[in-house]
């Protein structure tokens, strides 16, 4: 086993850091109430978790009620598809056919139930959004659930919310975005946003894992997928998982704090690693747009490589060597088939795909340790 150590597997997870932790440990150590209770100790928690919630409005330009917190992003996803559909009486869904698993296999089990009949947009070739498909969609089912991302996990592609919003809108659609890949990466102006819900998973913007949050806008009437004591405004039954909710709010202050000048490192590291694969792999290709900076997450790069007849070898070399990689999503990494992403898209499966992705903890040395890696896979395979 190589005693270098490369992390690029920031889609997946990232690393936690040091100053969120710092935030939470006196809520592991001193600040110990429920924050249900009304004595000292439970209201000075409450009061912590409050201003974490003004934090995080505040932020995306939200009002405080309009914020939830949650597990992550899989159960806000989860509470916001179900009760959409529920409280607004809706029999059709439009999604995508490369939505993380916790939106289509949401809407597949309603469809399954028969609660909802649903239809998915087409795509182009590098899996972008067909707008006349979604406008024909729309037209032929008006009052529907929309549910498409803001950015897709594992090729990168960012779809156009502006877009999807104003278009839905028309068609007097319900308007929910998975943008668990863009929250504390990417500004978001709500007010100005046309969507009715988003989600947020802290884990994915330097927080903790099992903490996140939805945003559900003012006046929308949907009620509780998780029922208990009343939490959260009645909106999330069960005790405030109170150490994620401070790591939340810290790491997305951090991250709006920082965002400009982490956006261009980043960028930076991606640019770096497509000219090197160009120049050092003649057969090299990327899946989605993710090459394309103007329409794809700085964050996100799908490189399709060389055909080869050993690809399951591929990412347990980059193991042995000390890179953290993937070859699609980690959430579906034990499913027994590939990448619905990438079999959406059509992708050569003679052809390894990797998704490598980034964070301000990389450095060149990571970028230029991998490439050569991959080179050295490759010429062994000649």
């Amino acid at each position: 086993m190589n005693d270098r150590s490369v992390y690029l597997d920031n889609a997946a997870t990232t690393r936690l850091d040091p100053e969120v932790f710092e935030a939470m440990l006196p809520f592991f150590k001193e600040h110990y109430g429920n924050p249900s209770s009304i004595h000292s100790h439970g209201r000075k928690v409450r009061s912590a978790i409050e201003y974490a919630r003004k934090s995080v409005a505040e932020h995306l330009n939200a009002a405080p009620g309009e914020i939830f917190f949650t597990s992550g992003g899989t159960e806000a996803d989860n509470t916001l598809i179900v009760c959409n559909i529920e409280a607004y009486g809706l029999t059709h869904a439009i999604t995508s056919k490369i939505e993380h698993h916790a939106v289509l296999h949401t809407l597949e089990n309603l469809q399954n139930s028969g609660k909802i009949k649903l239809s998915f947009v087409e795509l182009d070739e590098h899996g972008h959004i067909q707008a006349d498909h979604l406008e024909y969609l729309l037209k032929n089912n008006p009052r529907s659930l929309v549910s498409l991302m803001h950015a897709n996990n594992e090729i990168g592609n960012i779809n156009d919310l502006e877009m999807i919003g104003e278009m839905a809108g028309e068609h007097r659609a319900v308007f929910h975005s998975d943008t668990v890949q863009t929250v504390g990466h990417y500004a978001h102006d709500l007010q100005a946003m046309k969507v009715q819900s988003i989600t947020g998973a802290a884990h994915k913007f330097h927080g903790p894992k099992g903490a996140g949050f939805m945003y559900i806008r003012k006046g929308s009437n949907i009620h509780p997928f998780i029922h208990g004591g009343g939490q959260e405004r009645d909106m999330r039954g069960g005790t405030e998982n109170v150490y994620g909710i401070i790591g939340t709010a810290k790491a997305l202050e951090i991250a709006y704090r920082d965002m400009g000048e982490h956006h261009k490192y980043i960028q930076g590291l991606k640019d770096r690693m497509i000219e090197k694969l160009k120049a050092e792999l003649p057969d090299i290709g990327f899946n989605g747009d993710c090459a394309n900076p103007e329409k794809s997450l700085y964050t996100v790069l799908n490189v399709c490589l060389p055909e080869s007849d050993d690809n399951d070898m591929l990412l347990f070399t980059l193991d042995i060597n000390g890179i953290s990689a993937s070859g699609g999503s980690a959430c579906s990494s034990g499913a027994a088939s590939g990448s619905h992403v990438l079999s959406a898209l059509n992708t050569d499966p003679n052809r390894g795909a990797v998704r490598f992705s980034f964070s301000k903890f990389n450095t060149v040395e990571d970028i230029d340790y991998v490439v050569e890696t991959l080179v050295e896979f490759y010429k062994v395979e000649v």
